[in-house]
């Protein structure tokens, strides 16, 4: 279960690249306080009261520093096309240390906040696992996912700049998940707010294969990210009852997507051997794909018409997190549809064309 204070952690991650730009520092008693004068109180109209017990420090940079490069699996070479080798070059990262994320440059210089020691000596010695991981990154992008594709528009209009914020996920440097933006270069520290969402991925560095073309990993994080909506709702929905008959019905759609499609990956191959695998085979399993397509495209229904009324309602204080939420199930359908679904089609295509 998500909790209220989980959500209140991710939420202040998200926003102290803006606090610290501001000279706002926010302290372990509950307040934030200008680092030069004054202070401002996080209060229930808007903001939260943080303790001790409420902020866990984020370890990204910690647990990097523990990997050896040398036994990280090689990265297999891949020609990639002009919008990933652009997006490969504009590469930032988002690492947290401690209570503080650092937005860093393409060329590892620490763009926001002002760099302590710490993540100074980190990037010193680590450039070529940071180089090592981007790459990784990229490539992880490039055939396990769509998110780049589908945003390549905004992408583009942004000159190939790309946010890559990381979060580790107890797993001791091994696994990540990643959120990612997209921002006009020449704003990114000015306006840093006004970054463009473009969905969530997951890397695993010493494990770059994935079973079942990572499905199992984006249904769970469906479940997870409505857990959070919930626990969101409470904090910051006005009246939540109000619209307790639409949140029924979306963790109904959740559980059963969630449910039913672990089922069917129990019974599908972790891997495809494309090779051995007789025609017959092969539509079996592209329909069992599809099938869990067909659940995702069912949440999408769900939730569209909630975002719809909050907006009709002109629900701002919350329309936002559904909206971001859409988006995760939105490419979640383009990935079964391009990456899944449309690799397997092509595949029986071409062996009736060689058994006719």
């Amino acid at each position: 279960m998500i909790t209220r204070t989980a959500v209140f952690k991710e939420e202040l991650r998200d926003i102290l690249p803006l606090l610290l730009e501001a000279r706002l520092i926010p302290d372990l008693a509950g307040d934030c306080r200008p680092s030069h004068a004054g202070r401002l109180t996080f209060a229930p109209a808007g903001c939260y009261y943080f303790h001790a017990s409420e902020i866990s420090p984020m370890n990204e940079v910690d647990e990097l520093s523990k990997i050896d490069l040398g036994g990280l699996p090689p990265l297999r070479p891949m020609l990639l096309d002009d919008l990933y080798q652009n997006v490969l070059k504009n590469l930032h990262l988002e690492l947290g240390s401690g209570p503080v994320l650092y937005l860093i440059s393409p060329n590892y210089s620490v763009l926001n906040p002002t760099p302590d020691e710490t993540i100074t000596d980190f990037i010193a010695r680590k450039e070529s696992l940071l180089d090592y991981l981007k790459e990784a990154i990229v490539q992880n992008l490039a055939v396990y996912s769509v998110l780049v594709d589908v945003s390549s528009y905004f992408i583009e209009q942004n000159n190939g700049l790309v946010l890559a914020r990381l979060r580790e996920r107890d797993s001791e440097g091994r696994r990540f998940e990643i959120k990612f933006y997209t921002h006009s270069p020449q704003e990114l520290t000015t306006h840093y707010e006004d970054k463009i969402y473009i969905g969530r991925d997951f890397v695993d560095l010493f494990n770059p294969g994935r079973k079942y073309f990572g499905v199992k990993d984006t249904i769970i994080s469906l479940k997870t990210q409505y857990e959070k909506l919930l626990a969101r709702a409470e904090a910051k929905l006005k009246k939540p009852a109000e619209f307790k008959s639409y949140f029924q019905e979306i963790g109904e759609s959740v559980n059963e997507l969630h449910n039913e499609s672990l089922l069917i990956l129990q019974s599908l191959p972790p891997h495809l051997d494309f090779a051995k695998l007789a025609g017959k085979d092969l539509i079996d399993v592209n329909a069992q794909y599809r099938a869990i397509n067909h659940f995702v495209i069912e949440l999408h229904d769900e939730v569209s018409e909630f975002e719809n009324l909050l907006r009709a309602k002109q629900r701002s204080d919350f329309v936002r997190y559904v909206t971001k939420y859409k988006k995760d199930v939105t490419n979640t359908i383009s990935y079964f549809n391009i990456k899944v679904n449309g690799l397997i089609t092509q595949r029986i295509y071409q062996m009736k064309s060689r058994r006719p």
